[in-house]
């Protein structure tokens, strides 16, 4: 079934081969704060210096590979550090937790339940049967191109 906008239809059942990824207009409509929740995934020195400011500089940033440059705020750019380290995603971060890291670490690109089990040893299964309800979590929802 296709809705007016040739997306397919919200009401098709998600598989194992289901995109997903964050749907950052989810965190406008809802009541949780978006930024406090990222401050959460960093490591502790990271958080505790951008919990004390209010300034969102931006600063540069090289593709080491393809020497494109782009533009991230500071909360951007700690993201990815912390995405660096190996215990970023870990068998001790909740599912969720985890999916959306991986999700941070990956530039937001849609992966399916089969891919998140290798990014975070989690069965797919699992992540299909928690992504695949009527809550939505963190903003994770099947992607429609």
């Amino acid at each position: 079934m296709q809705t007016p906008a040739g997306k397919p239809s919200s009401l098709a059942k998600p598989t194992l081969d289901t995109l997903f990824y964050i749907d950052y207009s989810w965190w406008d409509r809802n009541a949780d704060d978006l930024r406090t929740y990222l401050l959460s995934h960093l490591l502790p020195e990271q958080r505790d210096r951008l919990s004390q400011t209010t300034e969102n500089r931006v600063v540069d940033v090289i593709d080491p590979e393809t020497a494109e440059v782009t533009q991230l705020d500071e909360l951007g750019l700690a993201i990815q550090m912390a995405a660096r380290d190996p215990n970023f995603i870990n068998p001790h971060t909740s599912l969720v937790d985890s999916i959306f890291r991986v999700f941070l670490a990956n530039g937001n690109q849609p992966l399916t339940p089969r891919a998140l089990e290798e990014a975070t040893g989690r069965s797919a299964s699992l992540i299909l049967k928690t992504l695949a309800g009527t809550r939505i979590y963190k903003g994770i929802r099947p992607y429609h191109l």
